[in-house]
């Protein structure tokens, strides 16, 4: 079992019923999954960008991503139904953990001029989004060894019912946001 997830039970679990008046275990916001998505639009020229993303993607998160593709065309993107465009991962249980605690502490130091998240990224339901620009912070990446860097949407969704619930529990986890 990963620490976070221990530290996750004996120390934010208590704070946060504190804080918000929680009467049941089960009412305290938790992590559910958390996603990564690669969206490429420049695979419809080349498919060879596509193959190493899959590639990339899947030393980042420990597992096989799924190929996305079109649901529909659009045709000033020179776009077709059924194109591949784009690939994503979806991460729950002890890998979400783990997932949660490189980003955290490995992949975002390493950010250039990194000065923490924005804490205006959630949607209303407590699940936060970030978009990082560059792949390569992520140690599993080698620098020498890619075409092309990509960026990927990082989700992490929690069962918190507020903006505010989501966000306590992120910085109670660690999460570096701006202040």
């Amino acid at each position: 079992m990963s620490d976070l997830k221990e530290q996750y039970r004996q120390e934010i679990v208590p704070k946060l019923m504190e804080k918000f008046g929680y009467t049941n275990l089960m009412q305290v916001p938790k992590l559910s999954k958390i996603v990564l998505n690669m969206g490429l639009g420049e695979a419809i020229q080349n498919i060879k960008i596509l193959d190493s993303a899959v590639e990339e993607l899947a030393l980042i998160a420990g597992q096989k991503p799924v190929v996305k593709r079109a649901r529909k065309s659009i045709a000033s993107f020179k776009l077709r139904e059924g194109m591949p465009i784009g690939c994503t991962v979806t991460l729950r249980g002890d890998r979400m953990y783990d997932m949660f605690t490189r980003l955290v502490n490995v992949a975002l130091p390493r950010v250039r001029d990194f000065r923490g998240v924005s804490g205006k990224a959630f949607d209303g339901r407590g699940n936060y989004t970030l978009g990082v620009k560059e792949h390569i912070i992520f140690p599993e990446i080698e620098y020498d060894k890619i075409d092309k860097i990509k960026g990927l949407n990082v989700s992490v969704v929690t069962t918190a019912n507020t903006d505010q619930e989501g966000k306590e529990l992120l910085k109670l986890m660690g999460m570096p946001f701006k202040h």
